[in-house]
């Protein structure tokens, strides 16, 4: 599996945000609407989002939820401060974290959503760590994202490897090794977006 440094991630993400709604909005936008539907589902009281970006799945959680976002990237994040100062009445609180160490307490959300972010990590490993520490035992992680050697897209996968390599992105992640190989329980996986470019898979944190 390629490697990533979080300097190469926030170097990416300086260059992505301005054009980063523009250019991942729509195409991604089916996964989202059906990741905030998974987490509304659930009625969590307190929700975590972790690679909330600028902010496009938060207009979609229902105004009851109390809402932590987080992201490494100081650029994105404030294009998701402006989204937030738009919505009223929503409880949404935006923090500059690296989600392979968050300074959370153990349990501190009923439910912790990872949209488009897995694969972009530099360890993923230590990323789920952090995901089963923070959510409670029982509670729901939600992951939203794309995984190497699918029906439609493995050709692609391949022919694109070196590009997404070079932007901090790993073409090769595999659904096996980065969600069965671990001992929690899969409540449900569904193929999302165009294609199946991505899965919807709710888990059980236990």
């Amino acid at each position: 599996m390629s490697q990533i440094s979080q300097q190469n991630l926030i170097r990416t993400y300086r260059c992505y945000a301005p054009l980063y709604d523009f250019v991942f909005g729509a195409i991604l936008e089916p996964g989202r609407r059906r990741l905030a539907e998974a987490v509304n589902a659930q009625r969590p009281r307190r929700l975590l989002e972790v690679g909330v970006g600028t902010g496009l799945t938060l207009s979609r959680y229902a105004r009851e939820i109390s809402v932590v976002g987080i992201d490494v990237s100081d650029d994105m994040l404030r294009r998701a401060h402006a989204r937030v100062a738009a919505l009223d009445g929503a409880q949404i609180a935006l923090q500059r974290m690296d989600g392979e160490r968050m300074a959370f307490a153990d349990g501190a959300f009923d439910c912790v959503a990872v949209p488009y972010t897995y694969s972009v990590t530099p360890n993923p490993a230590a990323l789920v760590g952090e995901l089963r520490r923070v959510c409670a035992k029982g509670g729901t992680i939600i992951l939203l994202n794309h995984f190497g050697g699918s029906r439609y897209w493995s050709f692609m996968d391949r022919a694109f490897r070196a590009f997404a390599d070079r932007i901090g992105f790993r073409s090769d992640f595999s659904y096996e090794a980065q969600v069965l190989a671990h001992d929690w329980r899969v409540r449900s996986v569904a193929d999302v977006n165009f294609l199946g470019l991505s899965k919807l898979v709710v888990i059980e944190n236990r």
